[in-house]
């Protein structure tokens, strides 16, 4: 174990990157507890206010993030000033991309269904920065032979090839494959490869005079969502609290 972690982390400076993921997941965790409990009424948290201003705890954590960013790249990267900086960056980031929606919607979607976003932004960043901490660079960078790295065309012609396929599965509607296709080439490929989703601008664009291919697309689609959108909300809903219920609204007249 003492091996693996000199190898693996210490070595090759990511101790920063560690903390810094911890730091962030431990910090929304805890925002997430408290704010639950005051959204229940219980305990003695409550939110904050001064002037009659709802003060969202995004304020702190940009201030945070502020902070631990510049003071990291002003200390280096080793040292407990780094490791410092790199908590106080993984807490303010985690207070910002909790309240993601509300700066995405410019409202306070905290508890809707719109909220959700937040939840989802947070679980993917925490899944990418562990990879990389995994070893896995953008682009498939990690996989490239010394050799490789040392001739730029064939390092240049890979990052540009594995970029082209992901961009090419985000035409086709895939973000969370393209996303993660940026640190796992092979995962964007899956994507690029598999046909587009109703809606996508490459369904659009190559769809259009193919009613077969639309046909198919809106039915994998279909069963896709119905699988997955029930287990991925329960998910959600256990990490974040279940949105408030949308109110009914009467027909006019």
């Amino acid at each position: 174990m003492g091996d693996w972690w000199y190898q693996n982390i210490y070595e090759p400076g990511k101790l920063p990157l560690l903390l810094a993921l911890a730091s962030f997941v431990l910090t929304f965790v805890i925002t997430r507890v408290i704010t639950r409990l005051i959204r229940a009424g219980k305990g003695p948290f409550g939110n904050v206010k001064t002037g009659g201003v709802h003060i969202h705890h995004v304020v702190p954590g940009v201030i945070l993030t502020v902070v631990g960013g510049f003071g990291s790249v002003a200390g280096g990267g080793h040292g407990f000033g780094s490791g410092m900086c790199a908590v106080l960056f993984g807490m303010g980031v985690g207070l910002v991309l909790d309240e993601f929606a509300l700066i995405l919607h410019l409202d306070d979607v905290y508890w809707s269904e719109q909220g959700r976003q937040s939840v989802e932004v947070v679980t993917v960043t925490a899944a990418l920065v562990g990879l990389v901490l995994l070893g896995f660079l953008p682009f498939g960078v990690n996989d490239l032979s010394e050799n490789e790295l040392q001739d730029r065309g064939a390092a240049i012609s890979s990052v540009v090839g594995n970029f082209l396929i992901a961009l090419l599965a985000l035409s086709k509607g895939k973000a969370r494959l393209a996303i993660f296709g940026v640190i796992v080439p092979l995962i964007a490929l899956i994507g690029a490869i598999r046909l587009a989703r109703p809606g996508s601008p490459w369904a659009k664009r190559f769809y259009r005079r193919r009613p077969r291919a639309r046909a198919r697309s809106s039915l994998r689609a279909y069963r896709h969502d119905r699988r997955w959108s029930g287990p991925r909300r329960k998910l959600e809903d256990w990490i974040g609290g279940r949105p408030d219920p949308t109110p009914t609204r009467l027909p006019e007249g």
